[in-house]
């Protein structure tokens, strides 16, 4: 059996986990998985400070450890191999995951390898397949995050194609923007969805239907259903509004909806100009329970395959970054110590 330790710390959540594969790697095992959540420290900033981020994952992650793996009731001796995320992320918390494996590493002579975070959940709709890398069909993948929005087309491990992504906002952090200017709590996605299942949809927000940095869209509009664009002062001046309850579940419901038809409508329509079988979505935006509807309605009716992460694989985890370490380590691939981590590490 072969067994590895990873480490997430891009952005600001503290994570390590244990993943076992049997010798003929015909299933895997996954042993512990522990997350520190810092959402307390960031709220009332109303987004992540790189310096707290740092700090607390200084302290949460030795506690981690010692918790990881006494959950999974293994000595660190015993791991084959040490992982951690090397990117995309804010780089004074990328270093400490980092620095972290690889220590762990050289101290007990196994391998290392740095993982890219956006592989990590591009994998994670496969993990708990039978025969790992195996499993991993050619499909188009819609990854959707708090900082990353993209369509990739995926051939097999490391076989990754950029097919789409925005160039502005990704969805995640239009969600944070909007609930923000609206006066709602941070996280932003969750707290629209809250908002959105009470009501339905009663305003049409234009939405990008080729340009990816087209001027005005769903966000910059949901600020002012009302008219044409104004200063941003002025937005903020309206809010008024917001605090009518029904006006405010109902502007949240239309701009979910919003978002939600563009990614849908793109990747379906990607899926079919790639001619796969099979859809997958990740990532934290993907937690959303009406996107997870209607992407896989959707996929029903054009017939793909729809393949999700489950919830508590899609936002930030060490146990999809164990997972894409171990496919990778299975298939021959190993990091170099003195690799260095990249705050703007692309997937391909």
């Amino acid at each position: 059996m072969a067994t590895i330790l990873a480490i997430e710390t891009s952005c600001d959540e503290t994570a390590v986990a244990v993943l076992r594969v049997r010798d003929d790697h015909s299933r895997h095992e996954l042993l512990a998985s522990e997350v520190a959540s810092q959402v307390a420290a960031h709220e009332k900033f109303g987004g992540i400070v790189p310096e707290v981020a740092s700090r607390n994952h200084l302290i949460y992650a030795p506690q981690l450890l010692d918790r990881t793996t006494s959950a999974a009731r293994i000595a660190v001796s015993q791991v084959d191999a040490f992982a951690a995320t090397s990117g995309p992320g804010l780089a004074s918390s990328l270093m400490i995951g980092a620095s972290i494996a690889k220590g762990l590493a050289i101290g007990f002579g196994k391998p290392y390898l740095a993982i890219n975070h956006l592989e990590g959940h591009l994998l994670s709709p496969f993990f708990g397949d039978a025969d790992g890398d195996k499993q991993i069909k050619r499909n188009v993948s819609l990854i959707v995050s708090g900082g990353h929005t993209m369509s990739v087309l995926v051939g097999g491990l490391a076989d990754y194609q950029l097919i789409g992504r925005t160039v502005d906002d990704a969805a995640g952090e239009a969600f944070d923007k909007v609930a923000k200017m609206l006066g709602l709590g941070y996280p932003g996605g969750p707290e629209i969805e809250k908002r959105a299942v009470k009501t339905a949809v009663r305003y049409l927000l234009p939405k990008i239907a080729g340009i990816p940095n087209e001027s005005e869209g769903s966000r910059t509009r949901s600020l002012d259903h009302r008219g044409p664009k104004r200063d941003q002062a002025a937005y903020e001046r309206s809010f008024a509004f917001a605090q009518d309850d029904k006006l405010l579940s109902d502007l949240c419901a239309s701009f979910q909806q919003a978002v939600i038809d563009v990614l849908v409508t793109k990747t379906i329509a990607a899926g079919q100009k790639y001619r796969v079988d099979l859809i997958t979505v990740s990532g934290g935006v993907s937690c959303n329970q009406e996107l997870r509807r209607q992407l896989r309605e959707a996929c029903s009716r054009k017939g793909f395959e729809f393949k999700s992460a489950e919830p508590w694989l899609c936002t930030d985890n060490a146990a999809m970054i164990a997972f894409a370490a171990l496919l990778r380590l299975q298939a021959g691939f190993q990091s170099k110590i003195t690799e260095e981590i990249d705050p703007n590490l692309a997937l391909v």
